[in-house]
């Protein structure tokens, strides 16, 4: 009988046991989600330094930005020099907004003096601007030395809400080097594995509108470091008042 007794004062300690554990998980949930948004904080900020310390290099010739890649260096915004003549009836086009303005990305296959070709990212046009004939002017020939910046290609595409690259309208979400290459008939090895994106030097006629390339990148890291921190605040004073009361 006495052991039956003290069971029911047993159970408010086995609740008090479980309750502290979990709350001590969840704490350790939060502190950790703070702490990783701060060395992503850290990380950012460094990529951004290094951008902006690529950005300020002296512009180099396309040899020396592939003699970086085989090197296993990032290329990502690394001012690059190439000449070539464009090849302006395979032009591909990306969906892109541009000034709050809707319309594509011109990316033209550059063939270069060995015979390989660099996709240039020409710069922004309308989206009633898509068709090549709709800006005679800008489809320059002849040999064409181009100022801008190397842009690493994508390995895959971005994420599964990105909607697949449609071939037959000549319309890319995501930029696929491969994609690009072979709907114009490119060969693999005929193609220098990263892009280029054009400086802002005017076009004849105005269009593409060069200089397109993006260096603000989301850095909100800081934000989410202290909502997770403030939750883990929150739950320790909101425990802590539950536990006073329940003394009481």
């Amino acid at each position: 009988m006495a052991e039956l007794s003290r069971q029911p004062a047993r159970r408010p300690v086995v609740r008090a046991v479980l309750s502290g554990l979990v709350l001590l998980a969840a704490l350790a949930v939060l502190l950790s989600l703070g702490t990783w948004q701060m060395q992503r904080l850290a990380w950012k900020e460094q990529l951004l330094a290094d951008i902006a310390e690529r950005r300020a290099e002296a512009s180099v010739p396309l040899s020396a930005i592939e003699a970086v890649k085989a090197g296993g260096t990032d290329i990502e915004y690394r001012p690059v020099t190439v000449t070539g003549t464009f090849e302006n009836g395979r032009e591909r086009h990306f969906l892109a907004t541009h000034e709050g303005q809707s319309g594509y990305h011109v990316y033209a296959p550059l063939r270069l003096a060995d015979g390989r070709f660099v996709f240039v990212n020409r710069g922004f046009v309308p989206y009633d601007q898509k068709e090549p004939a709709t800006r005679p002017e800008g489809q320059v020939a002849g040999e064409q030395t181009i100022a801008g910046l190397a842009r690493q290609r994508l390995e895959g595409k971005p994420s599964s809400l990105v909607p697949d690259n449609d071939l037959i309208k000549n319309v890319f979400y995501w930029k696929d080097l491969d994609a690009m290459a072979a709907s114009v008939r490119i060969a693999p090895e005929a193609l220098v594995p990263f892009f280029v994106d054009a400086d802002a030097t005017p076009n004849p006629g105005g269009f593409p509108i060069g200089g397109v390339t993006q260096f603000e990148l989301p850095n909100n890291h800081l934000q989410y470091a202290l909502t997770w921190y403030g939750l883990a605040l929150a739950l320790v004073a909101v425990s802590g008042v539950y536990a006073w009361r329940s003394r009481r």
